[in-house]
């Protein structure tokens, strides 16, 4: 999924994900990263300056103690994990979660440089019938863990989507090469804002992932998470 103007980028951003090294290595030390802390272990993000505005609110709500004691509510094996509501603070077992939020939706910064691959961190919104221009939800976020992704199944992909895309798009041999090492979920590609992405505790994402749920996807047992803000 990717136009020319950004090909430079993608190219660097898939070298990036098979090494640890950030996007723009140049960029590395002053990329913000965020500590998620568990009882399963600490995941520590990445955030894109490439999508301010989603970095400069994930900061925001870190910052202010926003996320600490929310849940990851949502969680399916193969697929991803998410969390950042808010009402699931001590909510009742078995309550239905996710319609939280900060009162706010951000404006859309879906790049063609950053795909869903694992470990990569995304911002939920609603659907496009109701949000066509692809808001993204003000707290909200998911990591994706996914599964195993062929070159076949990329073009598949980008075949089926042709003709209701905002924009076309294609995946370079790097990403290609990138979603072949790592997996993801590629059908989630130019639908949601990716801003972010693991560095460090992919195991603890996997251990989330492995957890018992409900019908709805929420952990039998609670998983609460803190953040903080790394220098």
């Amino acid at each position: 999924m990717v136009v020319s103007p950004f090909r430079l980028v993608i190219l660097t951003a898939i070298l990036a994900l098979g090494s640890g090294l950030s996007v723009q290595a140049q960029d590395d030390q002053e990329r913000p990263r965020v500590q998620i802390e568990t009882s399963l272990g600490n995941m520590v993000i990445e955030l894109y300056n490439e999508t301010p505005i989603h970095r400069d609110n994930f900061l925001k709500l870190a910052g202010e103690g926003f996320y600490d004691g929310t849940l990851f509510h949502r969680v399916i094996s193969g697929f991803m994990a998410q969390g950042g509501d808010p009402k699931s603070k001590g909510a009742a077992p078995g309550a239905r979660l996710g319609n939280g939020g900060p009162g706010y939706t951000l404006e859309s910064e879906i790049d063609p440089a950053f795909i869903h691959t694992k470990g990569a961190l995304a911002a939920a919104r609603q659907g496009d019938q109701t949000n066509p221009q692809r808001r993204s939800s003000g707290s909200q976020f998911y990591i994706v863990q996914g599964r195993d992704v062929s070159p076949q199944s990329l073009q598949q992909i980008v075949n089926s989507k042709r003709g209701s895309m905002l924009q076309p798009y294609s995946y370079t041999p790097d990403q290609i090469a990138a979603y072949g090492e790592l997996g993801g979920t590629p059908h989630l590609d130019m639908q949601y804002t990716v801003f972010g992405r693991i560095v460090e505790g992919m195991d603890v994402l996997d251990a989330i992932c492995a957890l018992r749920v409900d019908g709805s996807s929420r952990p039998a047992e609670d998983l609460s998470m803190d953040m903080k803000i790394l220098d």
